[in-house]
């Protein structure tokens, strides 16, 4: 199992989401939680879909959080 950077972000309708390692990977929502869910359901199918093609799974990158005063 892969665990994949996900960046929401809101907008002024709701919230927005993509995948920096799974081009063309998006999913939007009103809600936040309603975004979570359709974001994990476009990895599960865009991941099926590039099996399918026999194309290369990419390997989640690595990231790190910075705090700031």
């Amino acid at each position: 199992m892969s665990k994949y950077l996900i960046i929401y972000e809101r907008s002024s309708t709701g919230y927005g989401a993509y995948a920096p390692d799974l081009p063309g990977c998006a999913a939007t929502g009103r809600t936040l939680e309603r975004t979570k869910r359709r974001m994990t359901k476009a990895i599960e199918m865009h991941i099926a879909a590039m099996r399918q093609d026999g194309d290369e799974i990419p390997k989640p990158s690595r990231f790190d959080l910075v705090e700031v005063a």
